[in-house]
């Protein structure tokens, strides 16, 4: 790994705006993906769906922009890297996880995402974690924890294989924000999200044909349709290449705190939509996050 990658000292205010709309829109998607899974499409075929979109998307909006092509093979070899952990492993680990565990256990142990990131950042690219980052990372992940209801959490023999597969997911993940940030030192956002979603196409495929060739796709309502588009476009499209972006613009770690406040928005929307009771603990819970993020963000960044 290269340890001179240059890392930013100081974040822009859009790229914090744009991270949480990141947030957001992976906040949302746990209440619209269900409505697709698994009554009309498996995981895997539903992974190479929202692929191939977001690969539709990528190029067709590269078509009006000069074209930047991959240099050399070093760059392919680290493209296809990032297609493998960040889209691949990263997507098919996580969605066919939930076939063997509960959405609960895969949202408490997606909270060790940024620790990973933390880790990876130290390990892979050398960049100084300062202790406040640390702290805060901490902090917001006792909120999340506390905010989803982590102390009913408890490994059994029925979730095992799901909360491995989870795990795995959020190790998978955590490397490629990462990684990716070499890759988008040297490349426009928009060149590696294209190229990375083509590579994908190809690792995912083999999982894939056999739920395609099952799903009845003339039968879907229009409500399906509309959850495939917007995971495919919003979660898919639009997310990575905020992310891609991001990373190019910041350090991992900063990116990577953001997926504390995932579960935060999944609980706002759940008490929105009348699902979930406020109380002052959500309050409290809340707060903490909010704390984490900030101290991870904004705090001692002068020094």
């Amino acid at each position: 790994m290269n340890p001179k990658l240059h890392i930013s000292k100081k974040t822009p205010l859009k790229v914090h705006a744009a991270l949480f709309l990141v947030a957001l829109i992976y906040g949302s998607t746990y209440f619209i993906a269900k409505k697709v899974m698994p009554d009309y499409l498996g995981p895997s075929a539903f992974i190479f769906i929202r692929i191939i979109v977001a690969a539709i998307v990528f190029w067709t909006i590269g078509s009006f922009k000069k074209q930047e092509k991959i240099r050399n093979r070093k760059d392919f070899i680290e493209i296809a890297i990032a297609a493998f952990f960040g889209v691949a492993n990263n997507m098919l680990f996580f969605f066919n996880g939930l076939a063997y565990t509960s959405e609960f256990h895969a949202s408490v142990l997606m909270l060790n995402a940024p620790i990973f990131v933390l880790i990876f950042t130290r390990l892979l690219i050398k960049e100084e974690i300062k202790w406040w980052q640390t702290a805060g990372l901490i902090i917001s992940s006792f909120g999340a924890f506390f905010l989803i209801g982590g102390t009913s959490f408890q490994f059994n023999g029925e979730s095992a294989k799901g909360d491995v597969m989870i795990l795995i997911n959020a190790t998978s993940f955590a490397f490629y924000l990462v990684y990716v940030k070499r890759v988008v030192q040297k490349y426009a956002a928009l060149t590696v999200v294209k190229y990375t979603f083509l590579i994908a196409l190809f690792f995912v495929l083999p999982f894939a044909w056999s739920e395609l060739r099952e799903a009845s796709f003339g039968t879907f309502p229009t409500s399906v349709w509309i959850s495939i588009a917007y995971v495919s476009i919003a979660t898919t499209s639009i997310a990575y290449l905020i992310n891609a972006w991001a990373v190019k613009q910041a350090s991992p770690v900063v990116a990577g705190s953001y997926i504390y406040l995932q579960p935060l928005i999944a609980t706002s929307l759940a008490i929105t939509l009348g699902n979930l009771e406020l109380s002052a603990e959500k309050i409290i819970f809340a707060l903490l996050i909010f704390f984490g993020v900030y101290l991870v963000n904004t705090f001692k960044r002068a020094q």
